[in-house]
């Protein structure tokens, strides 16, 4: 499945050469790269598109060639890092021998966006705006969502104590990560770190919720 960049930058370059394509793709990079740094540095979701473009050594006109509003913009910004964090969270998740465990290491990981102290920067302008950017682009934000949701289907279905239906595993897959989001835009809102007692509740209680115990286990 392409990403949003790469869905972009074809669109941008539909009539032109392989590697004019290959220079607007790299271009693109050059601007997200750039909005991810001054978000960073700035926390804010209304970057100047001057600095940028001085950044990036481009145009205005450059910056229409591929994107047709900032809004477009930050919504690549939100599809990349999603994108990030889901290949983090599947590399984890494959170096675990159990359901159990990979349900631990994704609530872990997921966490660990407000430990380490640069994804939080880059993570919680996106958290705090996460409204505006699914009211902006509501397709694009639930397929993102869904990403997410879908790395804990697969586990779930082998802790079940009995025979579960795909609806039943998905609103269990869909509540552990509306309680592990909430409880990481909190921290990211707070500017705290969730502790290894709290993370450590958070997955025994996920896990019960689930209908797994110890004992079961």
């Amino acid at each position: 499945m392409p990403t949003l960049t790469e869905t972009l930058a074809r669109r941008a370059v539909e009539k032109t050469s392989a590697d004019r394509q290959a220079r607007y793709a790299k271009e693109m990079g050059r601007i997200v790269e750039a909005t991810y740094d001054y978000v960073e540095r700035t926390g804010n979701l209304e970057p100047s598109l001057r600095e940028i473009l001085a950044h990036c050594a481009l145009s205005t006109q450059g910056f229409y060639r591929y994107f047709r509003s900032k809004d477009e913009l930050m919504m690549v910004l939100l599809d990349d890092g999603r994108r990030q964090l889901v290949d983090y969270l599947v590399h984890r998740m494959e170096a675990e021998s159990t359901p159990e465990g990979r349900i631990r290491t994704w609530i872990d990981g997921m966490l660990a966006q407000a430990s380490n102290v640069r994804a939080a920067a880059r993570t919680r302008p996106f958290v705090a705006n996460e409204d505006r950017i699914s009211d902006l682009f509501p397709d694009e934000q639930q397929a993102s969502v869904d990403q997410l949701i879908d790395l804990l289907v697969e586990p779930i279905t082998e802790l079940a104590v009995r025979p579960a239906r795909e609806r039943e595993v998905r609103l269990d897959a869909d509540a552990v990560y509306q309680l592990v989001f909430g409880i990481l835009r909190a921290h990211l809102v707070r500017r705290t770190r969730p502790s290894p007692k709290e993370t450590d509740h958070l997955i025994r209680f996920c896990l019960s919720g689930i209908g797994h115990t110890e004992e079961a286990g």
